[in-house]
């Protein structure tokens, strides 16, 4: 099948891939889209698993600011080299994944950041509901995996579905900006700050007429 200029663009623009790999996954895909979507993703992950070892001590810390200053991210994202970390790509990459920590709140990076005591009360939740439901024990554990694999992609930054792309998972964009730039590109740390969380919120003056309405 002919590969036109048409089917490489419209590839570069869904994957953000290279002209050249886009015609080639174009090429081995005989032209089919979707599966060339799959052989860019499939390289960004060798790419990637290639890079990992590699030292990245450069990179830059970024601020998001949401909701009129409500919600705020300082996040840290490493490359490389200084080079890379001054690029406008690098720098767009970090600042849609501080927008995705304030958009889907993820408790760590990665889930071998997660506290042993929260996994362990995950999963003594996911059992009981199990047993609950009248699940028989010899599949709860199972169950028990399953539902922890969802609970690592809800809480887990690197497993979420991406803010701008939910087919792709945050990993996935990272592969592919590693596969495209070069470089090794590592998610190293966020904190997110909501402004009034974990304070005592003031009952509104509606709230309150109606509690006074009620007898509350």
């Amino acid at each position: 099948m002919a590969i036109t200029a048409e089917m490489v663009k419209e590839l570069r623009e869904k994957t953000g891939a290279g002209m050249m790999d886009c015609k080639n996954a174009l090429v081995a895909a005989n032209g089919d889209i979707e599966r060339a979507t799959i052989i860019l993703r499939e390289k960004g992950l060798a790419t990637a698993a290639k890079k990992a070892g590699r030292i990245a001590s450069e990179g830059i810390v970024d601020a998001y600011i949401h909701m009129g200053g409500r919600i705020g991210v300082l996040i840290e994202v490493n490359c490389e080299t200084d080079f890379v970390a001054k690029t406008d790509e690098f720098k767009q990459l970090v600042k849609d994944i501080a927008m995705q920590v304030a958009a889907y709140k993820p408790m760590c990076v990665r889930r071998e950041e997660l506290p042993a005591d929260v996994i362990e009360q995950e999963k003594a939740v996911y059992r009981a509901q199990g047993l609950n439901e009248g699940k028989p024990e010899r599949i709860i554990d199972k169950i028990v995996e399953g539902r922890m694999e969802k609970f690592y992609q809800q809480v887990c930054l690197l497993e979420q579905p991406f803010i701008k792309d939910p087919d792709r998972t945050v990993q996935d964009i990272v592969n592919e900006k590693i596969a495209k730039i070069g470089e090794n590109i590592s998610v190293r740390r966020f904190a997110r700050f909501e402004m009034g969380e974990g304070l005592e919120k003031r009952t509104s003056n509606l709230a309150a007429e109606v509690a006074a309405q009620l007898g509350g």
